[in-house]
């Protein structure tokens, strides 16, 4: 294997740092992968986080993964690279210079924006490597996002994978056009997005969920040990679809449920309060289901997204 001009032999693990940009500054931006190869043949799988630069909680999943030797293979070839997006990650921010979405860029164009480039590097370097990828996310703009696998669920491969994840719920997420998910899969090749807690913040349970769902994720394609893979907690809720409720008027959110809970249609989950004690407005969920997203922010403007229901269908099947 090759990344970068660089070779990867069996049974080496070696880190690659790619030169991407240069700043006015001359800082360089250089993303930093690590390559693991075991000694047997078998699938190549991507562990990446930072493709948002704020987005620290899938950060640190690759990170601790790395740190306890949990990405080594006994049989395939592990890609992790923790940041993606490493101007996002240093400016702590989603974007790059120019303010846009490295996730909304793909295939790239190597004489494009940073975004771009980025995009462009991974596409050409990365994902005609790999079978299967883990893109680790979080909420944005002080929304949490209640541990979460995305994507097609309609693609039995996807299912089987996203079931062994066990994340707390599985959302069928149709491709949005220009994401990295998109890109790859004209490629054919499996990326699972992984959203669990907000922007610049640590989420303990999210985390931790992250870093068990991998290790089971890798065990079941043979890449670890399956007796060490953590034991499912729950069968994950597949979630079809989902609606957002937003805010009806100005003011201070007060909620009356907590993210991952169940509620119910018309079910009061919160109120809108004037700061001048003018009026207080009750907000009821949209459906019955459970609360995949809350708004952290107590500030809301008309219109503001609250909270994200993902709206019950059935149990995914072992």
């Amino acid at each position: 294997m090759q990344i970068h001009n660089q070779e990867i032999l069996p049974g080496e693990t070696k880190n690659v740092i790619v030169n991407i940009a240069r700043l006015p500054s001359h800082s360089p931006i250089e993303i930093t992968i690590t390559v693991s190869r075991a000694l047997e043949n078998g699938p190549t799988v991507l562990l990446m986080g930072g493709l948002h630069g704020d987005e620290i909680n899938g950060i640190e999943i690759v990170r601790r993964l790395i740190e306890h030797d949990q990405h080594l293979p006994i049989k395939g070839t592990t890609i992790c690279i923790p940041i993606i997006n490493v101007y996002g990650f240093i400016h702590f921010s989603r974007y790059v210079p120019d303010g846009k979405d490295v996730n909304r860029s793909f295939p790239g164009n190597k004489n494009g924006s940073l975004a771009a480039r980025v995009a462009y590097f991974l596409m050409k370097e990365i994902i005609p490597k790999i079978d299967y990828g883990l893109d680790f996310h979080t909420g944005g703009a002080d929304r949490t996002n209640y541990p979460q696998v995305r994507c097609v669920m309609s693609d039995p491969k996807n299912a089987e994978l996203a079931g062994v994840f066990a994340a707390p719920f599985n959302l069928h997420s149709p491709f949005r056009s220009k994401s990295l998910r998109w890109a790859a899969a004209k490629m054919g090749k499996k990326i699972l997005v992984y959203e669990g807690g907000e922007s610049s913040r640590f989420d303990q349970y999210a985390i931790e969920q992250g870093v068990k769902g991998t290790i089971r994720f890798l065990a079941h394609l043979g890449m670890r040990d399956k007796k060490e893979a953590p034991l499912k907690e729950y069968e994950s809720v597949f979630i079809k679809s989902s609606s957002w409720i937003r805010a009806k008027a100005s003011g201070l959110f007060l909620t009356e449920v907590k993210s991952g809970q169940k509620v119910k249609k018309n079910q009061v989950v919160g109120y809108i309060a004037d700061p001048f004690g003018e009026f207080k407005v009750t907000v009821k969920s949209s459906a019955t289901g459970y609360v995949i997203g809350l708004n952290n922010n107590p500030i809301l403007h008309q219109g503001d997204a609250v909270m994200h229901i993902g709206v019950i269908k059935n149990v995914l099947p072992e």
